[in-house]
């Protein structure tokens, strides 16, 4: 029994009180939710380690330590026995991402070792909505994008990572994470796209992570000769009828404060903010 505070990787037996502290958050730990949902607390399965925070011997907060570094739950103390930890092991993760106030404590605590960062985008708001909007009729060209369809979809999505997060995804290993996660999306019926008459990608969009409770859109994209022709709405509004029809009753995006555009869509569609996460990109 822990008696008093303390931080440990958690094990496959920790699975369902890790589960109960997601369980607080629905639609703000979505990501991480449905990654230990699939995956258990293996952290070969999972793809990095969850660290847990112990008060009074009660799993209190988690962090997911893997390609990003995720607070979830997390309180004052916990942060501070998460970012020791995270001192000690060394950064591994391309990134810190979660709710905008932990997140920047963390960072505050992390920045003399591991700083600086490359960027940080301090203000990321948080939007949901349950409901399809009354006056913006969703695109009836967005669709699934199909299995035999991946050369003609993964062009589209370089773009819109390396647009959004500054590097491409094919550095390091070639692009063979990155491919396999968008052959994930796509084989489970979560890649959506609108393509012209030549076969062009020029909307796009993918429901990130999903769990019985909420789903994450995210990707969002419409080519550049293709912008301020109105697409965006219209195909968010497609994309979010899939979503609240097939996957979950709730649908929830963060997005760059300053993308004032991408914002407004969201807005005209119902997404509503309900909160802030933050990113520091390394």
């Amino acid at each position: 029994m822990l008696t008093q505070t303390t931080t440990r990787v958690l094990e496959p037996s920790d699975l369902d009180a890790a589960l109960a502290v997601l369980d607080r958050e629905p639609v703000a730990n979505a990501f991480v939710t449905a990654r230990v949902q699939v995956a258990g607390l293996d952290p070969w399965r999972l793809g990095g380690e969850m660290w847990g925070w112990y008060e009074d011997g009660m799993l209190a907060s988690l962090c997911y330590a893997g390609a990003n570094l995720v607070p979830i739950c997390a309180t004052p103390r916990a942060i501070r026995g998460f970012a020791d930890r995270a001192r000690r092991a060394g950064r591994r993760c391309s990134s810190i991402v979660g709710p905008a106030e932990s997140t920047a404590r963390l960072w505050r605590l992390l920045e003399p070792s591991w700083g600086p960062a490359r960027e940080v985008r301090a203000q990321q708001p948080l939007m949901v909505t349950d409901r399809l909007p009354d006056d913006v009729v969703p695109d009836p060209y967005v669709r699934r994008v199909r299995k035999d369809e991946m050369e003609t979809i993964m062009p589209a999505c370089v773009a819109m990572f390396t647009e959004e997060v500054g590097v491409s995804p094919l550095a390091g290993d070639g692009g063979l994470l990155y491919q396999a996660r968008v052959a994930e999306l796509v084989g489970s019926g979560r890649s959506f796209a609108r393509l012209d008459r030549d076969g062009k990608v020029v909307f796009k969009a993918e429901i990130g992570a999903a769990t019985s409770q909420a789903c994450q859109i995210q990707g969002v994209w419409v080519a550049p000769e293709y912008r301020g022709r109105g697409l965006a709405a219209p195909g968010m509004a497609a994309v979010l009828r899939y979503a609240l029809a097939d996957i979950a009753p709730v649908a929830s995006l963060y997005v760059n404060d300053f993308n004032t555009a991408a914002r407004a869509a969201y807005r005209r569609v119902g997404f509503q903010e309900v909160g802030a996460f933050m990113s520091v990109l390394f």
